[in-house]
């Protein structure tokens, strides 16, 4: 169902700083454009008790802790304790939740990592949305612009959304896994607490609660017993 992949379906909006962004979008793509501006304004209202600014428009947590061999580019929020390590390049119009994650040579830009997301080794995350505690495994990446150079569409069941976005990677929701060596294609949309096996090349949109093996073979998760 449609219904799954939209915003208040993909996303615990009480787990981001970024929450008013999402406002009036009924599908979480639609903020892409508009992330950056929204990161210059929430930053010049952040508490200079609890954070520091840095560099142009740039603001870090207190408690985060950054390598000093990152490079930092605004406009940036880095969270109450998160984690930059050695390495990371993080290009702008990025805000990297409390908690979360940013390991050594992962590459963002224009991108949202809510609370507790990790992505620890190796990753690139371009124009895409990473909801509460989702992880990238090592190596992983999401692709952002197709190989023509066309704008992305959204393929959700059977049926195809025109998002007018050049630039757009991937929306993965709340306690989603991505495994090792993972590519997230452009447009790729991932239901919450789904699981993506390891090497797979994922196209469209995967529902929730689903584990993704191999284009055409995704299935249903099953109930734990209590």
């Amino acid at each position: 169902m449609k219904e799954n992949f939209k915003t208040i379906n993909l996303f615990d909006l009480t787990q981001t700083i970024a929450k008013d962004l999402f406002t009036d979008a009924e599908y979480p793509w639609e903020v892409l454009p508009r992330i950056k501006e929204f990161v210059k304004k929430l930053g010049e209202g952040l508490s200079e008790e609890e954070y520091i600014k840095k560099g142009e428009d740039i603001w870090i947590a207190k408690s985060a802790k950054v390598a000093e061999s990152a490079w930092l580019q605004g406009p940036l929020i880095i969270g109450r304790d998160a984690e930059i390590r050695h390495c990371a390049f993080i290009r702008g119009s990025v805000i990297v939740g409390e908690g979360a994650v940013v390991g050594n040579s992962t590459e963002l830009k224009n991108c949202i990592l809510f609370n507790k997301v990790q992505v620890p080794h190796y990753n690139y995350v371009g124009d895409s949305i990473l909801g509460y505690r989702s992880h990238m495994g090592a190596g992983s990446i999401t692709s952002n612009v197709k190989s023509d150079k066309t704008l992305v569409k959204v393929h959700l069941e059977g049926e195809k959304i025109e998002t007018g976005l050049k630039k757009f990677g991937a929306m993965i929701g709340d306690f989603v896994e991505v495994g090792c060596g993972s590519v997230l294609n452009p447009g790729s949309v991932i239901g919450r607490n789904s699981n993506i096996y390891p090497l797979s090349m994922v196209r469209g949109a995967v529902t929730e609660k689903s584990i993704y093996k191999r284009q055409g073979e995704v299935v249903k998760k099953r109930e734990r017993m209590e």
